[in-house]
């Protein structure tokens, strides 16, 4: 065979491989996650009461949008509401490190970490294991307190427990008060 006659079946043979495989179709660039939809996400799970998948979500939410507040605010008021105060002090933390003024994250700090004192204070006083340093510490604490939010007494309704043999009475600390129903953390201290 010449050169002239195999050209048009080289020719044809090429066409026909190319024929046999179609190009792919394009495929569909999937939509970039934005903290609109994780919310949104949040909000259905959360109302179809699966709390552990609105959390994971909030969670890939704070990796996939590192500098936004909003899902470490959302996780520190989840902890908050269910009384796990020390990972809403540490969720609440993070949010302060992307945004210093944020009022709830700044109240979720305060309230869960006074209410994880009193809890301690008052295992301490029940054990009678609240005594010298401890004891200072935590008179100068409630001192400061009082003046803080301008009251005279700190926990209303709180009574004297039983006196010590020096004829002291001793005073206890409760036990938080239960939350109100406004997710306002400040709403027991008004």
């Amino acid at each position: 065979m010449t050169f002239q006659r195999l050209m048009p079946l080289a020719c044809a043979a090429l066409l026909a491989a190319c024929a046999s495989n179609p190009p792919a179709p394009p495929v569909a660039a999937k939509p970039a996650p934005t903290i609109a939809a994780a919310m949104a996400e949040v909000d259905a799970a959360v109302l179809a009461g699966h709390n552990d998948k609105a959390y994971a979500v909030l969670k890939q939410a704070g990796s996939n949008f590192p500098t936004d507040k909003t899902p470490w605010v959302r996780m520190a008021q989840m902890r908050f509401d269910s009384t796990n105060y020390g990972e809403a002090i540490v969720n609440a933390l993070e949010a302060l490190e992307r945004d210093p003024d944020d009022l709830l994250a700044n109240s979720i700090v305060a309230v869960s970490g006074l209410r994880v004192t009193s809890k301690a204070l008052a295992d301490l006083s029940q054990k009678n294991n609240l005594s010298g340093n401890v004891r200072t510490e935590a008179q100068d604490l409630a001192k400061l307190l009082r003046t803080s939010l301008n009251e005279d007494v700190l926990v209303p309704g709180a009574r004297p427990a039983s006196g010590r043999k020096d004829g002291a009475v001793r005073k206890t600390i409760a036990a938080p008060a239960p939350r109100p129903a406004s997710s306002d953390p400040f709403g027991a201290l008004k």
